[in-house]
């Protein structure tokens, strides 16, 4: 300060008017001010940061690569110049007005708020990909949980810089904020539903990317690929992108097909329908037929109450079948069921878990069953039924014809 006193009166005695000499002399304690802070932001960049980067380096663990990486650090080492220009300005205005020291305090701390807030944006996000690549919090909707953290922590810091900008105490803006709730309710409705909603979802365990999910109500049928604050994002299997609010897959209904992959078993429930009339009573030439398969030899040593049909052979055939067939979980439900009949014969359901749950393969298994039971139930003399095409009923008139 000495030096700078020495200046103010050589500019003085140089005939310079003593208000310009003293501007004069702040503007050069200001400007060596500011050169000392980026001095110190450099030593702070070089030695700080390269101390840390290679001691991150040194570690066997991976998370402190990403929430140490060099971006976020940098963002912090934005603090240092205006932390010194902050703490050190009443030393070079010493003689300054105290309003002028107040706004560059002032000025100072916005930039130092808003460094603050760069730098936990980016730290938030660092730990978000720190978590998100772990084992076991993958597939939580974690994105949703740092957003918010990330919106909350902006806005507390958007107060923070309006109370420096405007000489106001930050709990007076917060007591301020009460009288406008209605109004941040209607603008940020979509981001408080979606927050709360998000919370649902991942303390229920009720969704987390990669889960199948279908709601035909909205056209939605596919995986989800993303669950942020406001948006959950899902390819469907013909790939589309459907986004969808959080707060819809709370306050509607959606099938989460997870717990079927995680289980022993996809179902299988589909039906063929018997001709009615095909329907009989087992004659000695059927009943001799059916003891030479292997499938029916404990089905027809059992005693039985009633006389046996066709139908009633077939359907122990097709369990006793199933039970074989390495694809199908015998663990779960197996069964082969009569439903009630109709105009179009009687429906013979197959009732089953097919231990593949890939759709492609899955739908591969469904057919080699079917296809199965479609040739041989002609061997138990029993027909599908199938409603008259064009060709019948040409043909019907062409016997009578004959």
């Amino acid at each position: 300060m000495e030096i700078l006193n020495v200046i103010k009166k050589l500019l003085v005695s140089w005939g310079m008017a003593p208000d310009t000499a003293d501007a004069l002399d702040h503007f050069i304690a200001f400007l060596l001010l500011v050169l000392l802070a980026l001095l110190a932001d450099q030593i702070f960049r070089r030695l700080v940061l390269t101390s840390v980067a290679r001691l991150v380096k040194k570690t066997k663990a991976t998370w402190d690569d990403v929430v140490f990486d060099h971006k976020v650090m940098v963002r912090l080492s934005h603090i240092v110049v205006p932390l010194i220009v902050y703490l050190f300005i009443p030393v070079a205005f010493a003689d300054a007005a105290t309003a002028t020291i107040n706004l560059i305090q002032r000025i100072c701390m916005v930039i130092i708020i808003l460094s603050l807030l760069s730098f936990g944006h980016s730290f938030m996000g660092a730990v978000y990909t720190v978590y998100s690549a772990t084992g076991r919090y993958r597939n939580r909707p974690l994105k949703g949980m740092v957003q918010t953290v990330q919106v909350l922590m902006w806005l507390v810091g958007i107060i923070c810089i309006v109370g420096q900008l405007t000489g106001q105490e930050v709990l007076n803006l917060l007591g301020g904020l009460g009288a406008m709730s209605a109004v941040l309710m209607l603008v940020f409705r979509d981001t408080i539903m979606g927050f709360v909603s998000g919370v649902q979802l991942s303390a229920n365990n009720m969704l987390k990317v990669g889960d199948w999910i279908k709601m035909p109500k909205y056209g939605v049928d596919g995986t989800v690929t993303e669950v942020s604050l406001t948006t959950v994002k899902v390819r469907n299997w013909d790939n589309t992108v459907a986004t969808l609010p959080p707060y819809l897959l709370v306050s509607d209904i959606f099938e989460n097909w997870n717990a079927m992959r995680e289980s022993g078993g996809r179902r299988v429930k589909r039906s063929i329908n018997i001709d009615i009339r095909s329907v009989c009573f087992c004659t000695p030439q059927m009943m001799e037929k059916f003891r030479g398969m292997s499938l029916l030899k404990d089905y027809l040593e059992s005693p039985h109450e009633e006389p046996l049909t066709n139908l009633g052979v077939l359907r122990a055939y097709l369990v006793a079948w199933l039970r074989t067939r390495p694809v199908v979980n015998t663990d779960l439900h197996c069964m082969v069921r009569q439903l009630q009949p109709t105009e179009h014969g009687i429906p013979l359901e197959l009732y089953f878990f097919s231990r593949i749950k890939d759709w492609v393969a899955y739908e591969g298994v469904q057919s080699d069953v079917f296809d199965y039971v479609l040739a041989i139930v002609p061997e138990f003399g029993l027909r599908i039924f199938q409603s008259p095409s064009g060709d019948d009923v040409q043909a019907l008139i062409g016997s009578k014809s004959l």
